[in-house]
């Protein structure tokens, strides 16, 4: 009986080593921080209706924010100790982690970066800025919205579940190979924990990129053409046809792995009369063009940055969508370049090894033509700037050793060797990476009404560039030195140490500009008041999201704008902005679905991870239930009458001119340093202690 209720959930199943018992102290106490913050400010019941029930898309993409940059730092974390255990495991000694687990942080950094990380940046931004960019006041399904959210909330949840009951992850790399992750080879829940994160998470994207393709298709403002959309939008479309082709391949492999761990089927077991390789098909015909699902809406940031900052209309828009298209098709097409080593014949080595040369083509068509746009252009140089150009030579060096790799021969010698990682990394961190913070520092005073700190962002950018090349340059040296991916101890005369020590005191840097980052948005917030942007414009836009308030209003636009030409926002300003003009307006209502559906669906993963049947079963049950409530209620939207939105757009203006009026009368210092903002929050703290501000609060 204790089996059926149960399953294989027992005492030794909780956390019993010090990395899980302080992953697990971490995030109770997190928990309970929180918990007692929003108890002494009576903020549950806002934190409910205003944030989590939402199925504003702008709220939605703040919650993404906020999520990926906490898994940006788990992430983080993960690295570091990687970091530390190569630098240290050098001849008799052994470092600081055992084998299995620097396997299993390896393989939870990748996935946590990836689909976590890089993936909640991504949908965060496209989810605010793409119904802005296209005049739409919501996208073509709230519901799935908020439900494609929840779902990548379950995924977080499970990915580090590991913590609080079980022990331990998957230590089979990232993309968990057959026959590695298979039960035989894999007998714990750490698989288990892998595919069931991947898989509600997995589903969430789907349902969010259906969501997002119907949304720029069919939702667009009156004279927006699909010639005349924005490049973030063209880029965030390509990306996601490609996710919609792509994910479902992802949850049906997923689902055959679960069959051959749960069921002992033997799709991927060669004993079973299964196929390993099989398996690595099918998951890099995923794998590789998820890469390009994230760098296609970078490559949008990158145009809207450049064409703003250089103060010109991009060099030729035209070949812009081209090069986006051309890399999205080819994307799909050169998969087997990932097992180049694994037996294919010649002739297909040579076809996907020419394909991924050919890629470079569309590729290049789009540096041609941010750098026509800069030339002659009266390039301004903030911070979004800054992170463009660091991602041309970031991207460049990864494009260039990803060239070398093409060539079935020299990936012969360097398939399984820290320059493959080197490549991987200095494409994703030089591009989807430097592109999302590009993203968030240009649109930043769009989210919140004020800009961002340049002075500290200068120093963050510098931080990571500076970083990222001690920690992967000697990367490069060490793969062509013969070091081998997962590698977590290696002999003295090997010469390696010296390497994996200035890796390490690169991802130092790294981390102080991760540190940097946060200290910027701190101190914004603490100067918000002279980086306050009243305009809606503070860098001359080119695109309809500049025509609104800054933070935008729940319902994004007043009056739907028509578009006339590419840059529909500048044309507005030239010809002269529209009088004010009230009507009503249909919008959704917020609902708790998403979080319902994603719960049940998170308990259907964990009951499967510990096969406690009966919960399955139940959970199930309960989706199908929740969906078909929902389906039967009617009562999703209201109106807001013309009436309200006259009374919110003028308090809006009021309030506006007075805090104008306020920010010019103010004589504080424009800009803060690091050191200024360290002296305002150690004076801020002894303040609070010396007049016992604590007791009070």
């Amino acid at each position: 009986m204790k089996e059926f209720f149960l399953g294989r959930l027992t005492q030794d199943s909780l956390p019993h080593d010090w990395v899980t018992v302080g992953g697990t102290g971490t995030f109770i106490a997190m928990f309970l921080f929180a918990a007692l913050i929003l108890t002494r400010t009576k903020r549950w019941k806002w934190l409910w209706n205003d944030w989590l029930t939402s199925v504003d898309p702008k709220k939605i993409g703040i919650m993404y924010f906020l999520t990926a940059a906490f898994m940006l730092i788990r992430g983080g974390i993960d690295v570091i100790l990687m970091w530390v255990q190569q630098a240290l495991s050098s001849g008799s000694s052994h470092g600081i982690l055992s084998a299995d687990h620097y396997q299993q942080i390896f393989t939870a950094h990748g996935n946590i970066m990836v689909f976590f990380v890089a993936m909640g940046f991504i949908f965060g931004l496209i989810n605010y800025i793409v119904p802005l960019q296209i005049g739409a006041r919501d996208l073509a399904s709230p519901l799935l919205n908020t439900l494609g959210f929840w779902l990548y909330i379950g995924g977080v949840v499970m990915v580090n579940m590991f913590f609080v009951l079980g022990g331990q992850y998957a230590a089979t790399g990232w993309l968990a190979v057959a026959p590695l992750s298979g039960i035989a080879f894999s007998p714990g829940t750490g698989v288990d924990y892998w595919i069931w994160s991947l898989q509600i998470s997995g589903i969430g994207t789907t349902l969010g990129a259906i969501n997002f393709i119907m949304t720029i298709l069919k939702m667009r403002a009156p004279g927006m053409t699909i010639w005349k959309m924005p490049l973030f939008t063209w880029g965030s479309l390509f990306s996601m046809l490609m996710a919609v082709a792509v994910f479902p391949l992802l949850t049906a492999t997923l689902f055959l792995q679960f069959f051959d761990r749960y069921f002992g089927a033997h799709f991927f077991t060669a004993l079973g009369g299964g196929d390993p390789m099989m398996y690595t098909n099918l998951i890099w015909m995923w794998g590789h063009p998820e890469v390009y699902i994230l760098m296609l809406p970078a490559f949008g940031i990158f145009s809207e940055v450049v064409a703003t900052f250089s103060r010109k209309p991009i060099a030729s828009y035209t070949a812009n969508v081209l090069g986006m298209a051309g890399v999205s098709a080819l994307a799909l097409s050169v998969w087997l370049h990932h097992f180049f080593t694994m037996g294919a014949s010649a002739d297909v080595n040579a076809f996907f090894g020419l394909i991924t040369l050919v890629i470079a083509i569309p590729t290049a068509v789009l540096f041609f033509t941010w750098i026509a746009t800069m030339h002659r252009g009266l390039i301004r140089f903030d911070t979004p700037m800054l992170w463009f150009l660091g991602f041309v030579t970031i991207f460049t060096i990864g494009g260039v050793s990803g060239l070398i790799l093409a060539f079935p021969p020299a990936d012969f010698q360097l398939h399984n060797s820290l320059f493959l990682v080197a490549h991987f990394h200095s494409n994703v961190i030089g591009g989807v990476l430097f592109g999302i913070f590009a993203g968030i520092s240009y649109w930043f005073p769009k989210f919140t009404g004020f800009r961002l700190n340049e002075r500290i962002g200068r120093n963050a950018f510098w931080c990571w560039i500076i970083g990222f090349c001690l920690s992967f340059v000697p990367m490069y040296i060490l793969g062509i030195m013969g070091a081998t991916r997962r590698l977590d101890h290696y002999d003295a005369q090997t010469g390696y140490q010296p390497f994996f020590i200035l890796m390490l005191i690169g991802g130092l840097v790294i981390a102080v500009g991760v540190g940097l980052q946060i200290i910027q948005i701190v101190a914004s917030i603490i100067q918000k008041g002279n980086l306050r942007d009243a305009t809606g414009d503070p860098w001359n836009g080119r695109t309809l999201e500049w025509a609104t308030a800054s933070p935008p209003a729940f319902y994004n636009f007043t009056v739907i704008p028509h578009v006339i030409t590419r840059d529909a926002f500048l044309d507005m300003k030239r010809l002269g902005l529209p009088e004010p003009h009230y009507e009503d307006i249909t919008m959704p209502k917020n609902t708790a679905v998403g979080i319902y559906i994603a719960a049940l669906a998170f308990l259907v993963g964990f009951a499967f991870v510990w096969h406690i049947n009966w919960l399955a079963v139940v959970a199930m049950i309960g989706i199908i239930i929740v969906f078909v409530i929902r389906a039967f209620n009617e009562d999703s939207e209201y109106v807001v009458t013309a009436e309200e939105v006259k009374s919110i757009e003028e308090a809006r203006i009021a309030a506006t001119a007075a805090i104008t009026k306020k920010s010019g009368a103010m004589s504080e210092q424009e800009d803060m340093s690091v050191r200024e903002f360290v002296i305002y929050v150690y004076d801020f703290a002894i303040d609070i202690i010396r007049n016992k501000k604590w007791k009070s609060w």
